[in-house]
């Protein structure tokens, strides 16, 4: 039974097998991309300007990077810690201003761009707005592949402890009972959560790596409390 629970446990978190890699941590250099040209008007301005881009001599609406720095993006430093007020401002700012009824009398192009923008906007809220993606977003802007491997790294206590938490959301349960196994992930992912802070800030990307993919089941099971509360 252990043998089998241990393998299903096991199999989120391959995806998240990472190659050794240096520990000082790196982001994207923010200014040094060459000029661009404004597709309507043929004028120069500088590649990375405001977000949305338009082109400072017609107003043309440009198109989105073809690799967008999402830090960039929502106004935020490049780090794991991050001012969620701050993001959720700019994202409801950007928001506004990639409204379609702002976009309404444009060209078909600048309407197709803004759609663009918008979905950009959503996936950069959204992955920097969850701890977990944007701890993987760092890694990966460190060059950091997510490749399949084993889970040789994680301990066999903490598959324990999944296991059995898994095993308390099976059975037959109250709304007290459901309430207080909440608690507990909650309590587990905050403590992860500053574990993974305190690796960045030294520069340490296997540990947040290894804490990132406990992380992982933690909102695997998170995910299982939901549907719990909330049966479909």
């Amino acid at each position: 039974m252990w043998a089998l629970c241990r393998s299903q446990i096991c199999r989120a978190v391959r995806a998240f097998r990472l190659p050794a890699v240096a520990s000082r941590l790196h982001c994207a250099e923010r200014d040094s991309s060459p000029a661009s040209r404004c597709w309507s008007c043929g004028s120069p301005f500088p590649a990375r300007g405001g977000l949305p881009r338009f082109c400072p001599a017609c107003q043309a609406l440009q198109p989105p990077e073809p690799r967008p720095d999402l830090f960039r993006i929502m106004g935020c430093d490049c780090s794991f810690n991050i001012d969620v007020q701050q993001l959720q401002q700019r994202f409801r700012s950007l928001q506004r201003s990639l409204h379609p009824d702002y976009f309404s009398q444009r060209s078909q192009k600048e309407r197709d761009f803004s759609e663009q923008h918008s979905s950009l906007v959503n996936r950069a809220y959204r992955t920097l707005l969850s701890p977990l993606s944007r701890g993987l977003y760092l890694l990966e802007l460190n060059g950091v592949e997510l490749a399949e491997g084993t889970d040789s790294d994680i301990e066999v206590e903490f598959l324990k402890e999944i296991m059995e938490i898994n095993e308390r959301l099976v059975e037959p349960q109250n709304v007290a009972k459901i309430e207080e196994i909440e608690s507990l992930i909650e309590v587990k992912q905050e403590e992860l959560t500053k574990g993974v802070s305190k690796a960045f800030e030294r520069g340490d990307l296997q540990e947040a790596k290894k804490l990132l993919v406990k992380l992982k089941y933690f909102e695997n099971l998170e995910e299982k409390v939901k549907s719990k509360k909330n049966p479909a």
